[in-house]
C-alpha cells in the first residue's frame, strides 16, 4: 500500500479517535438523563433511517435479508448499540470507555486470527503487551473507586466483542463502507423500531428538546451514519488489527479531555496510562523491518 493511502487510513483513524472520545464525554455530561437506552436506540435508528433511505432507493433497493447483512447488523447494528446503551445505565460512562475502547486491540487481533487467519505479528504483539499495561493501569484507578458494576462491565465487554466482529466480518467480506452501512441502518431500523413502539419502555416523552436533540445529532447522524463510513474506510486501509490498537488511545484520551471539560481531575495514573498506550500503539504500528536492526 502507498504512502498516501496508509497516511489517509491514520487521518481517518485520527476522526475516529475523536467521534469515540467525544461520545465518552457526551455522556458523562448527559449523566443517566431522561431517556431510556430503548429510546436512544430508537432516536438512533430511527434518525440513521431517514438519512440513508435515499442511498438505499437509489441502489435500487437491494435485498436486505441476505445472511452477510442480517450478521452485521446483529453484530454492529442491534447487538452493539443496545448492550452499549444499556450497559451506560448500570455502569460509569468512564467504565464504557475503558472495556468498549480499550478491549479493541485484542478482541480485534483475536477475531481476525480466528477468521480470516492474520496471526499478529512479533511487534504487534509486543504493542498489545503494552498497551494491556497502559489500560490495567487506568482501570485500576477507575474501578477501584466503583466495584459494584458487574453487570454493566459485562455488557460492555460483549458490546466490544460484537464490535470485533462486526469489523472483521465486514473486512472479509470485502462490502463498500457505503453498503454497510446504509443495508444495516435500513435492516436495524425495520427490525427495531416496530417493537421499540409495540412492546419497549418508553420516556422519549418526558425528556427536553435539547436531550433529544443532541441525541439525534450525536448518535443518529455523527455515530449512526458518518462514524460508520469513515470507520470503515479506515478499516479497509489499515487493516483491523492495527485500528484496534488505535482506538485504545479513546480511553485515557478520553480522561485526559474530562479534564478541562468537566473539571475532573489529572491524576498521575492517568498521565502514566496515556504514556503507556501511546507507547503501544506506536509499537504495534511500527514497521516490522524494525526488527531486523536489532538483530
Amino acid at each position: 500500500m502507498s504512502d498516501s493511502l496508509l497516511m489517509r487510513g491514520y487521518v481517518f483513524a485520527g476522526m475516529i479517535i475523536v467521534i469515540w472520545t467525544g461520545f465518552i464525554l457526551v455522556t458523562r455530561l448527559g449523566g443517566t438523563g431522561t431517556l431510556t437506552p430503548f429510546d436512544i436506540g430508537a432516536i438512533r435508528f430511527g434518525t440513521a433511517v431517514i438519512l440513508v433511505l435515499p442511498l438505499w432507493l437509489r441502489a435500487k433497493r437491494p435485498s436486505l435479508l441476505t445472511p452477510k447483512v442480517i450478521a452485521l447488523t446483529l453484530t454492529g447494528g442491534l447487538g452493539y448499540t443496545l448492550l452499549t446503551y444499556s450497559a451506560f445505565r448500570l455502569a460509569p460512562a468512564a467504565h464504557g470507555g475503558i472495556l468498549l475502547s480499550g478491549f479493541q486491540p485484542f478482541a480485534m487481533p483475536i477475531c481476525a486470527w480466528a477468521i480470516m487467519g492474520e496471526r499478529p505479528s512479533p511487534l504487534r504483539w509486543a504493542g498489545m503487551a503494552v498497551i494491556a499495561l497502559g489500560a490495567a493501569t487506568l482501570a485500576y484507578e477507575v474501578f477501584q473507586a466503583d466495584q459494584s458494576t458487574l453487570g454493566g462491565d459485562l455488557m460492555f465487554v460483549a458490546a466490544s466483542v460484537c464490535w470485533a466482529l462486526y469489523t472483521v466480518l465486514a473486512r472479509r467480506w470485502r462490502i463498500a463502507p457505503w453498503e454497510v452501512t446504509v443495508n444495516v441502518a435500513m435492516l436495524a431500523a425495520i427490525v427495531y423500531l416496530p417493537i421499540y413502539l409495540l412492546a419497549l419502555p418508553k420516556r422519549i416523552l418526558e425528556a427536553g428538546a435539547g436531550e433529544i436533540l443532541l441525541q439525534v445529532a450525536y448518535q443518529g447522524v455523527l455515530a449512526a451514519v458518518i462514524q460508520m463510513v469513515i470507520y470503515m474506510r479506515a478499516v479497509e486501509l489499515l487493516g483491523t488489527s492495527r485500528m484496534g490498537m488505535l482506538v485504545a488511545l479513546v480511553p485515557p484520551l478520553g480522561a485526559l479531555a474530562a479534564v478541562p471539560v468537566l473539571g475532573e481531575p489529572l491524576t498521575p495514573m492517568l498521565i502514566v496510562s496515556l504514556a503507556l498506550v501511546s507507547a503501544g500503539v506506536l509499537v504495534g504500528n511500527a514497521n516490522p523491518s524494525l526488527l531486523q536492526r536489532f538483530r
